[in-house]
């Protein structure tokens, strides 16, 4: 039941939140709590190095709380449930796009958000 629980709250986490891993911390938070997984200093704990790994914080929380939760097979399904909902919605996005790629007002729109994006960056 753990196990699941685990994947569930974290795949929750990563489909309706939104800002990135910072802007899940505050779910994260509500949900571990809730739950009782970790008090709240265990949980600022995990945070600050989660902070200071490298890699996602959102999936660094999820594989820290899992592992404390339900050992490697925990940490795996956290991880999993945190990032499969942005992997799922990337894959839509690719394949809608893909239908549309001939398209001549899309080709358009890309040409125009070449310059854009590189003075963003820039």
């Amino acid at each position: 039941m753990i196990y699941w629980l685990l994947f569930w709250t974290f795949f929750q986490a990563g489909a309706f939140s939104f800002g990135g891993g910072f802007g899940m911390i505050s779910v994260i938070r509500d949900q571990v709590l809730l739950h009782g997984w970790l008090t709240e200093q265990e949980l600022l704990n995990i945070i600050a190095v989660a902070e200071s790994t490298p890699g996602p914080i959102a999936v660094n929380i999820a594989t820290f709380v899992g592992a404390e939760q339900a050992g490697i097979f925990g940490a795996l399904l956290a991880t999993l449930g945190i990032f499969l909902p942005s992997f799922i919605i990337i894959l839509i996005i690719a394949s809608v796009l893909k239908k549309f790629r001939e398209n001549k007002l899309v080709n358009h729109a890309f040409y125009g958000l070449r310059p854009a994006s590189t003075g963003l960056i820039a």
